[in-house]
């Protein structure tokens, strides 16, 4: 099947009438009630393996309608490119059934539903907060703008003493003596030097842009807490795996829950480490020509795994499988769950 946002053509090999291959062919709408009707089509005929390419984000719903009916298999784009000059997208859907047939491909990764449904959220948890790191970005272009040289002497913007700070700007105090004197902790020694930074010209489109910021920080702070507790209340029964990830250096709580999401914590899937290390995206390609090795970095893996592990320290001795295995990349399309189980 070839499957696109509106459409999903299909074709179907089937036995011809002398004993060689006929095909039939159909389009279909990818609508639910659609769909079922191509689960039926795909019944009358007796189907027993379907074989799609992943395309973006679309090829859920297909994959999601027929999995429970038929072995379905997702296959990557890469994999199964056609010849090019020839391309209509019946002739790809007969092209896939062809190498499907034939066995010239092999099936794609894809998770179980209660990994994928904590996969959607542990993933929408980064995405904000990516937005959050962002918007404390922001607020420091903000205080940079003004003048205000906060981070000069405070390690972060939004510490809780510059959590007061900014809020008291925002609501008018100007003196640098007042705000510096909010410092708390390990602060209150560099109040001198707080004093000098806070001294700027902090107006009234500062403080609207600052409110602003402050108001989503807190909004987005609040989604991550109702996502990480729905989060928390998914990965209870993989509390052995956590225990177990939590022994790698660097792997924190956030890194782990994860790992979990985006591996299904089922190592059973994955022929070896090395397997499981090319799924992730971390075992570089090889480029040989004429004797001479061309340098080829990692691919693009799953999304939600890479940002958390590229910071933190690099394996230990004997600890380089559990590390590199659990270490990905992003992709906001999601086609990271294509790759195919090679090493």
């Amino acid at each position: 099947m070839d499957v696109h946002r509106d459409v999903v053509a299909a074709c179907v090999r089937v036995a011809g009438p002398r004993g060689g291959v006929a095909t039939e062919k159909e389009r279909f709408q990818t609508t639910t009630v659609a769909l079922e009707r191509l689960g039926g089509w795909l019944a009358d005929r007796q189907v027993s393996l379907v074989a799609m390419e992943a395309t973006g984000v679309y090829w859920k719903p297909v994959y999601y309608a027929l999995e429970s009916r038929f072995e379905v298999w997702l296959c990557n784009a890469h994999h199964v490119k056609n010849v090019p000059g020839r391309k209509t997208d019946m002739s790809d859907a007969e092209w896939l059934a062809d190498v499907a047939a034939h066995g010239m491909i092999r099936p794609s990764f894809v998770p179980p539903p209660p990994i994928r449904e904590l996969r959607e959220l542990t993933r929408y948890r980064k995405t904000q907060t990516d937005a959050r790191a962002a918007e404390i970005q922001r607020l420091e272009k903000v205080l940079q703008d003004a003048g205000v040289k906060l981070t000069s002497v405070a390690s972060k913007v939004l510490t809780q003493s510059g959590r007061l700070m900014v809020q008291a700007l925002i609501d008018g105090q100007r003196d640098p003596a007042e705000l510096a004197n909010l410092a708390k902790g390990k602060l209150r020694p560099k109040i001198p030097e707080l004093t000098e930074a806070m001294a700027g010209h902090f107006g009234a489109h500062h403080a609207v842009a600052a409110r602003r910021i402050l108001d989503h920080v807190d909004f987005l702070n609040a989604t991550i807490a109702a996502l990480t507790e729905q989060i928390d209340a998914r990965t209870e029964p993989f509390q052995a795996a956590k225990q177990l990830l939590s022994s790698v250096p660097g792997f924190d709580r956030l890194v782990i829950d994860t790992v979990i999401a985006e591996t299904g914590a089922d190592m059973s899937r994955f022929p070896s480490p090395g397997h499981l290390a090319k799924w992730a995206g971390v075992c570089p390609g090889n480029h040989e020509s004429a004797g001479k090795r061309r340098r080829v970095g990692i691919t693009q893996a799953a999304i939600g795994c890479g940002a958390p592990l590229s910071k933190r320290p690099g394996p230990q001795p004997g600890q380089g499988v559990a590390t590199s295995a659990h270490s990905t990349a992003r992709s906001p399309s999601g086609a990271a769950r294509t790759r195919p189980l090679s090493p």
